[in-house]
């Protein structure tokens, strides 16, 4: 158990217990009465916290919808922080960005289920790599507000902010960039399915 006192180790570990921390499940329980678990998408991000709640309460679906969005997407930059000001190596701050967003997705405290890691992958990368997250931000609010389509817009900025890592980072090893990449296509699949079939519903 000696390893647990390695201080990397501990970073990991922190990673991925707070990025499980299920916020949109908590707020949208304790102020709106509702488990989005078992409502819309089931999923726990803010998409469906603000989809869920509004059905009864639109004004407090767009106040519950941001902080959630704020909160998960804080949750990884948290401890990016305070391991950056430890001083440990950027191998090893990747390392927590990866599982904070793995946390998120795959949550201990929901049966390793989770959110579609958006907003945790946004607070990481805009560590890690903020102005290729910045393009990707532009990318998804010109989405958003032309598509209305929020796993589309997601996906499409997804895919900006990788392409223009290789880009303005060409030397920088990319395996932990692709890694989030291929965990927020892989939570997104059911949209995918959904989007091929014209499914996917729009934001309104």
């Amino acid at each position: 158990m000696d390893f647990l006192f390695n201080t990397n180790v501990q970073f990991f570990i922190s990673a991925y217990l707070i990025g499980g921390i299920p916020f949109g499940l908590l707020l949208a329980k304790k102020f709106a009465g509702v488990d989005i678990k078992a409502s819309g998408s089931g999923s726990i991000g803010a998409t469906n916290v603000l989809r869920v709640v509004k059905e009864t309460n639109p004004s407090l679906a767009k106040k519950l919808g941001v902080a959630t969005l704020a909160l998960d997407a804080i949750k990884g930059v948290l401890v990016l922080t305070v391991a950056y000001f430890v001083g440990v190596s950027e191998a090893t701050l990747w390392g927590i960005a990866l599982l904070a967003v793995v946390g998120h997705c795959f949550s201990p405290y929901l049966n390793f289920e989770g959110g579609k890691g958006v907003a945790s992958g946004m607070g990481v990368m805009m560590f890690m790599l903020p102005l290729e997250t910045i393009i990707a931000l532009v990318v998804w609010a010109v989405g958003a507000k032309v598509i209305r389509i929020s796993s589309l817009s997601s996906l499409t900025a997804l895919s900006a902010l990788i392409i223009a890592s290789f880009i303005i980072h060409p030397d920088m090893a990319h395996a932990p960039v692709i890694l989030i990449g291929f965990i927020l296509f892989y939570k997104h699949i059911p949209n995918i399915i959904r989007l091929v079939k014209g499914e996917e519903k729009r934001v309104v």
